[in-house]
């Protein structure tokens, strides 16, 4: 995923991306498995550790006896929600968010997030906070609010994002092509070989970034 920084002027916010190792991996998984999560959960202690106020969540695989069967959203703050659980083949009445075979609960998703980043916005009187979005993908970004709430999150001057996007495949998701194109956003590509180097980078970009 990639690492996003902040104004035109300046750094603000991080965005840190995932790069996949083949087309299979991209067809066959809706979140790359290179461990961006684990590189933000580091960063995230590093900045905690430094007396930085941050908060946000992240995404976390559900195994059942080995086998993926979903993704939770878990805030920094410990609550804890699902994101997407394998779905069933047949339709059903209600309109159901789809990636592949996981089923989007978007209510979930919503419910936990959105007041996360609402409260984030809010001036803290601690210098800036960072916000930690991971991620904002296919799965996320069927929620409208989701959206605009990032976008009010990166329009702001009190806070730094550090967060996760995709890799580009298929067709443009909007919201991320606006995040790569922004002059005030670094972004880090992120590899199994190289994503425990970039530690120290992304944290340091950060407190960068809060300056």
């Amino acid at each position: 995923m990639s690492t996003l920084a902040c104004t035109s002027v300046e750094l603000k916010s991080s965005f840190v991306k995932a790069e996949a190792h083949s087309l299979k991996d991209n067809v066959d998984h809706p979140k790359d498995g290179v461990g961006k999560t684990t590189l933000i959960q580091k960063a995230t202690q590093a900045l905690k550790s430094s007396g930085i106020p941050i908060d946000g969540f992240y995404t976390e695989e559900v195994r059942v006896d080995g086998r993926r069967t979903g993704f939770d959203v878990v805030t920094l703050s410990g609550g804890r929600g699902t994101l997407s659980k394998v779905g069933s083949d047949s339709t059903t009445a209600r309109r159901e968010y789809r990636v592949g075979q996981y089923v989007v609960d978007l209510v979930s998703f919503e419910q936990l997030v959105l007041p996360v980043l609402r409260n984030v916005n809010l001036d803290s009187g601690t210098g800036k906070k960072v916000c930690v979005i991971d991620e904002i993908g296919k799965m996320e970004l069927f929620s409208q609010s989701f959206i605009r709430a990032v976008r009010q999150t990166l329009a702001g001057s009190g806070t730094v994002i550090l967060g996760t996007i995709p890799i580009p495949k298929g067709k443009p998701l909007g919201l991320v092509e606006e995040i790569r194109s922004r002059k005030d956003v670094k972004v880090f590509s992120v590899t199994k070989e190289n994503r425990d180097s970039l530690l120290e980078d992304i944290v340091t970009t950060v407190q960068n970034c809060r300056k």
